[in-house]
C-alpha cells in the first residue's frame, strides 16, 4: 500500500514521499538546461542571450499554472483532510478547467505581441529575430506547459507522486532527444530548441490529463462541476505567492539583464543565463521537497493534527538548512566544470561564468528555508503571508540589491545580489513563522 496523507510521517517516510517530486523537479530543470546547452554550443552566444532575454516573459505566463496548482492543491488537500471528498474532487476539476481556458487565452495574446515585448525587454537588433522565433513557438505550447505545472503539484496531492515522476522523466527524455536531433543534427537553431521543449511539454501535460480522465485509484477524480468564483478566487489568492515568485523572478531577471548589458554587454547576459540554468537544478531540490510536503501540511491542517504539523516543520527546517549547505559546497567544487560545459568555447566568457557562479552559490544556504516557509504558509491556506515572503524575497530585496550593490562592487555586486536578498528574506520569513506559531500550532 502506498503512503497516504493521513499517515504519521517519520523522517524516512517523509523522504520517501518527497523523493519522487524532488527527482521530478530536478529532471524538469535538467531538461530545461539541455535547451540552453545546445543553443549555447551549437547556435552561439547571441542566440543564447536572446533565448534568456525572452524566457522570463514565458515563465511569467507559465507561472499562472504553478499558481493554480499550488493554491488549488492546498485547498483540495485541506478539504480532503476535513473529510469532504466530494468537494475536493469538484475543486480539483475547476482548477484543471481554469488552467486550460487561461492557457489558450494567454497563448494568443503572447504570440501577437511577442515582438513588442522583446523590444521592451531590451533586445538588441542582433537578438530580436531569435527572441521572436523562440517566443512564438514556445507560446504555441503554453497551455500544455501550464497543465504540466498544475499536475506536478496535484499528482502529489492525489497520492500519486510516482506517476508525476514517470511523466516528468518521459517528457525530459523526449526533450533531450529532440534537442539533440533538432538543434545538434538538423541545425534548426532556436526554433529547434523551442519545438523540442514544446513537444516534451505535450507529453508532460497529456499523460496526467489522460490518467485523470479515466477511472483511477488516486485520491482525486475529475467530475462534472460548474465554476464557483469563491473557490477560484480562494485558490488563486492562496497560490498567489507562487505566481508572485514567478512574476518577481522574471521581472528581476529582466532587471539583471539590463544591468548586465550596461556593465558587461551581451557576454554578461549569457553568463546570467548559465547561472539561471544551473540554479534551476539546485533550487529544484527545494521546490520538489515543498511539492511533497505541501499536501501533507494542508491535509493535517484540515484534520487539525497539530502534532504532525510540528513534526513536519521541525524536520523540514533542518533538512532545508543541511541541503543548502551541501549545495553551496557542491557548487564551489563544480563551478569550473559546469562553466566549461556551457562556455568552454570562449575563454573570457568561461572565466566570467566560473567567477560569478562561485559568488552566486552562497545564496543556496538559506534559499531552501525561505522557499519552504513560503510554501508552508500556502499549505496552511494563508496566501497573504506566503505572498509577502515571496514578494520580499524575489522582488523587493533582489531589486534593491541588483540596483545598489553594483554602485559599490561593480559587476561583482550583480553576482552577489541574490546572496544578500536571501539573507534579508530569511530574517523576514523566520520572524513571520514565529509570530504566527500560536495561530496554527506548529511550534
Amino acid at each position: 500500500m502506498g503512503i497516504q496523507l493521513s499517515d504519521r510521517f517519520t523522517l524516512k517516510k517523509l523522504l520517501r514521499f518527497c523523493f519522487p517530486p524532488i527527482v521530478m523537479m530536478v529532471f524538469t530543470s535538467i531538461y530545461g538546461v539541455v535547451d540552453g546547452l545546445f543553443v549555447s554550443n551549437f547556435v552561439g552566444k547571441v542566440p543564447f542571450a536572446a533565448v534568456n532575454l525572452v524566457m522570463p516573459f514565458i515563465m511569467v505566463i507559465g507561472g499562472i499554472g504553478f499558481m493554480i496548482g499550488t493554491g488549488g492543491s492546498a485547498l483540495v488537500a485541506k478539504t480532503a483532510g476535513e473529510g469532504d471528498k466530494v468537494n475536493a474532487n469538484r475543486y480539483f476539476t475547476m482548477m484543471i478547467k481554469l488552467t486550460i481556458i487561461l492557457g489558450v487565452t494567454f497563448s494568443v495574446i503572447g504570440i501577437i505581441f511577442i515582438k513588442q515585448i522583446a523590444i521592451m525587454l531590451g533586445a538588441t537588433d542582433a537578438m530580436l529575430g531569435d527572441c521572436v522565433i523562440y517566443g512564438r513557438i514556445a507560446l504555441l505550447f503554453n497551455t500544455v506547459f501550464m497543465l504540466q505545472s498544475v499536475f506536478q503539484t496535484f499528482l502529489t496531492t492525489a497520492e500519486k507522486p510516482e506517476l508525476g515522476l514517470i511523466t516528468t522523466v518521459s517528457a525530459g527524455v523526449t526533450n533531450m532527444v529532440l534537442d539533440a536531433l533538432f538543434v545538434g543534427v538538423f541545425r534548426w537553431g532556436v526554433a529547434g530548441a523551442a519545438f523540442a521543449t514544446g513537444i516534451s511539454e505535450c507529453v508532460g501535460g497529456a499523460i496526467p490529463l489522460i490518467y485523470f480522465l479515466r477511472p483511477n485509484s488516486s485520491l482525486l477524480q475529475l467530475v462534472r462541476t460548474r465554476f464557483e468564483a469563491r473557490v477560484l478566487i480562494k485558490a488563486c489568492t492562496n497560490g498567489s505567492s507562487e505566481l508572485m515568485s514567478s512574476i518577481s523572478s522574471s521581472f528581476v531577471s529582466m532587471l539583471y539583464n539590463f544591468q548586465l548589458l550596461k556593465f558587461a554587454g551581451e557576454d554578461g547576459v549569457a553568463v546570467y543565463g548559465v547561472l539561471m540554468y544551473i540554479q534551476f537544478i539546485f533550487i529544484a531540490i527545494f521546490i520538489g521537497y515543498t511539492i511533497g510536503t505541501s499536501p501533507i501540511a494542508g491535509y493535517n491542517y484540515g484534520a487539525k493534527n497539530h502534532k504532525e504539523l510540528k513534526s513536519l516543520l521541525k524536520k523540514s527546517w533542518l533538512l532545508m538548512l543541511a541541503a543548502g549547505i551541501i549545495m553551496m559546497c557542491l557548487a564551489q567544487v563544480l563551478a569550473y566544470p559546469l562553466a566549461k560545459i556551457f562556455t568552454g568555447y570562449d575563454a573570457e566568457l568561461f572565466e566570467m561564468t566560473r567567477h560569478a557562479f562561485r559568488i552566486f552559490s552562497f545564496s543556496f544556504i538559506l534559499a531552501g528555508i525561505n522557499i519552504f516557509t513560503s510554501s508552508f504558509f500556502t499549505a496552511l491556506n494563508n496566501g497573504a503571508i506566503s505572498a509577502a515572503v515571496s514578494f520580499l524575497r524575489t522582488l523587493v530585496f533582489q531589486t534593491a540589491s541588483v540596483l545598489l550593490l553594483p554602485l559599490i562592487f561593480k559587476l561583482d555586486g550583480i553576482w552577489c545580489a541574490n546572496v544578500v536578498a536571501e539573507v534579508f528574506a530569511f530574517i523576514i520569513s523566520q520572524t513571520l513563522l514565529f509570530i504566527n506559531r500560536k495561530k496554527y500550532h506548529y511550534m
